[in-house]
């Protein structure tokens, strides 16, 4: 960390010394992530390791007297190399403050992932590596790729109607000449979240659409990459319920060849706050049809169905003690059982931020 705090230290210094008419208002924050992880797979192998992850993220925000927020950052990874984020920088941001828009430019994201419902899952950070060539989704963004040269522009809130707000995200290709390899050449997407009341339940509506254009010199796929997603959370006080799905097609890197897919997703969980314990649980069923190669349609079935839970407890201010199980549960070729991706893991651990 001793890098982190000198570097942090030398931008308290610039950006505090005054008469500087080009020093911005930031702030600091991050987290460290500590503690022992194990797994235990059906083919018999049972590990133990350290897990430590750590974030030290700098945002930097200024207003033009106009009332138009600009605003960046970038993370540190720490000196192992093993900070989340690995050291990346987030593109510009413009907030409009009289239409309550927000504009983001460079690496600006994809619309359709930005409104994705939180479905609770384990807070620990244990898991299984699944084998690479099994094409099943997980996660309800599993088609929101984009190539970073574009743009995603957000509403305000109340959009339309009151409690809804939308997002249109869209990028072109990088330029770089066409190869064998398939290269994504630009995307466009829509999402929105509705979010309203039902007595002492606050709910959340999310959807969104995504397709991905991707090229090559020889196949090509034959669908584009591309899911529609739709979730619904509900909070009544200290509880909270949800569920999502996802559904569309896929283009892969299995490492040693690219792939296409067509799948789906089912992912709810549960959470429930009782003073300083907070109590997780989470199941996600995903299930594809894959090929061997590009431009054939897949065939024969993936699947993944993992259960998530975890016990985290509010040590102190900023200090959180966490107790996670996770259990595997998948199978390729629609017969094939692989073992070493099947089975449980446990995490004991802390998470301190600041």
């Amino acid at each position: 960390m001793k890098k982190e705090l000198l570097i942090a230290s030398a931008l308290v210094g610039s950006l505090g010394v005054a008469g500087i008419a080009e020093a911005a208002t930031y702030s600091i924050s991050g987290n460290h992530r500590v503690g022992i992880k194990g797994t235990d797979n059906d083919a018999g192998t049972e590990t133990r390791a350290v897990a430590l992850q750590s974030s030290f993220i700098i945002s930097v925000s200024e207003t033009t007297d106009n009332g138009t927020t600009i605003s960046s950052g970038f993370d540190i990874a720490e000196e192992s190399g093993g900070g989340a984020g690995g050291g990346t920088s987030s593109g510009l941001s413009l907030a409009f403050e009289q239409s309550g828009m927000t504009l983001d430019l460079i690496s600006a994201g994809n619309a359709s992932g930005s409104h994705d419902v939180s479905i609770p899952g384990s807070a620990g950070e244990e898991g299984i590596t699944v084998t690479s060539t099994n094409s099943a989704p997980t996660g309800l963004d599993f088609a929101t790729s984009t190539t970073g040269v574009g743009f995603e522009l957000h509403s305000g809130d109340d959009f339309l109607a009151d409690g809804f707000k939308m997002s249109a995200s869209y990028s072109t290709d990088s330029g770089a000449d066409k190869t064998a390899t398939p290269l994504a050449q630009g995307h466009y997407a829509v999402g929105g979240t509705y979010v309203t009341d039902a007595g002492d339940t606050a709910i959340t509506i999310g959807a969104g659409y995504s397709t991905t254009d991707f090229a090559n010199t020889s196949t090509s796929a034959s669908n584009d990459m591309g899911a529609t997603h739709m979730g619904l959370s509900a909070v009544n006080g200290d509880l909270t319920v949800a569920v999502g799905y996802a559904d569309g097609d896929l283009v892969r890197n299995t490492t040693t060849t690219y792939t296409e897919a067509s799948g789906h997703v089912l992912k709810a969980g549960v959470k429930y706050v009782a003073d300083d314990l907070t109590f997780n649980l989470g199941v996600v069923a995903g299930e594809a049809k894959d090929s061997t190669s590009l431009g054939t349609a897949g065939t024969t079935t993936d699947s993944i169905d993992k259960t998530t839970a975890s016990v985290s407890y509010a040590i102190a201010s900023g200090v959180t003690g966490i107790l996670g199980y996770t259990s595997v549960d998948s199978s390729e070729e629609a017969t094939t059982i692989d073992t070493e991706s099947n089975g449980s893991a446990w995490y004991i651990g802390a998470n301190i931020s600041f």
